[in-house]
């Protein structure tokens, strides 16, 4: 199974109160600490969502083969960064079979969730196959089968992929990973998760 990752970077970072993906945890942009976990995953095709923040964020990454591609209409919500990465992957000439769903705000994710929901994705015949963090139930990564993508289309706002697994968890395979993969929404939060990662 051929799979492109699309990491969403899109978000207007309201409840930051400063451009958050380019906040620092352990002396790297949180973006960055984002896609170094997928690029050690073994992922080589990488599709990361910007915003408005795009200049500073291409300027202040160490990126490698990631594609840049720029949602003109961040503040129409993730469901609108979400189709803007299918379509990326959708014209790439490799023909992918599947997507991996990465959130750009969540620099906890670990290369070993991602490579439990790849192996499960790869033998499963659900349409969703996503992680089931012990410690909070969080569901990302998602692998979207080809055969699912069409459901960005009747998404709108802040709606991602989670809207479809509680709609439609009979299309949902879940795998239980280690741990938690939290969002990092406001400073506090970014805070919380740098004193933890210390006391490890």
């Amino acid at each position: 199974m051929k799979v492109a990752a699309i990491v969403l970077a899109a978000g207007a970072s309201s409840r930051f109160g400063s451009p958050k993906l380019l906040a620092t945890l352990r002396g790297k942009p949180v973006l960055q600490h984002t896609l170094d976990a997928v690029a050690e995953a073994g992922l080589d095709d990488v599709v990361v969502v910007l915003g408005d923040d795009a200049g500073p964020l291409s300027a202040a990454l160490d990126w490698r083969v990631e594609r840049r591609v720029v949602n003109d209409r961040p503040t129409d919500g993730l469901s609108s960064s979400l189709r803007v990465g299918l379509d990326a992957v959708a014209e790439h000439p490799s023909g992918y079979d599947a997507v991996l769903i990465v959130l750009g705000d969540q620099p906890s994710l670990r290369p070993s969730a991602i490579r439990a929901v790849l192996d499960a994705a790869a033998t499963s015949s659900a349409p969703i196959v996503r992680a089931r963090y012990a410690a909070d139930g969080a569901p990302n990564p998602v692998c979207v089968r080809r055969s699912a993508w069409g459901f960005a289309a009747g998404l709108s706002g802040d709606q991602g992929v989670g809207a479809v697994i509680r709609a439609r968890p009979e299309l949902v395979e879940a795998v239980d990973v280690d741990g938690s993969n939290p969002d990092i929404d406001t400073p506090a939060e970014l805070a919380a998760l740098e004193a933890a990662e210390a006391s490890w």
